[in-house]
């Protein structure tokens, strides 16, 4: 089962879309299996981590545009060459476990959407898989 989200996002951030993916675990009926949530977007991606203290998005933020920064040379005519890099080092998608009809993350973690390119209207697809 597949199920469509629509999320605004702000110039650059990751929003806590963990909620979402629980909802749709939970309206599929899945009691045991696993869930990919999909971000269809080049200039953005999905990551799991730590909720519990805020610094830690900062930081990933931080350490993601230090590792690329804008630069002059960059030849693509959108002018966001560094937010497709930040995006592929992230990756466009993450899978976790379901169990007992609950979606299974650490005591801290949650699943992010990160938007390197906005704001924007973002979509995102969360696939339920039996089994």
């Amino acid at each position: 089962m597949k199920y469509d989200y629509e999320l605004k996002t702000p110039q650059e951030g990751c929003i806590d879309i963990t909620m979402q993916v629980c909802e749709a675990i939970a309206i599929s009926g899945v009691s045991n299996g696993i869930v990919v949530v999909y971000c269809p977007h080049t200039t953005a991606g999905m990551t799991i981590n730590e909720n519990a203290d805020p610094s830690v998005v900062r930081d990933v933020l931080l350490g993601l545009e230090r590792a690329f920064p804008d630069r002059a040379e960059f030849r693509h005519a959108e002018g966001n060459s560094a937010a497709h890099l930040k995006a592929s080092s992230i990756g466009s998608s993450i899978t976790a476990i379901i169990e007992d009809g609950r979606l299974i993350l650490g005591t801290w973690q949650s699943v992010y959407f990160c938007e390197f390119d906005g704001p924007r209207s973002r979509r995102f697809y969360v696939k339920v898989i039996e089994g």
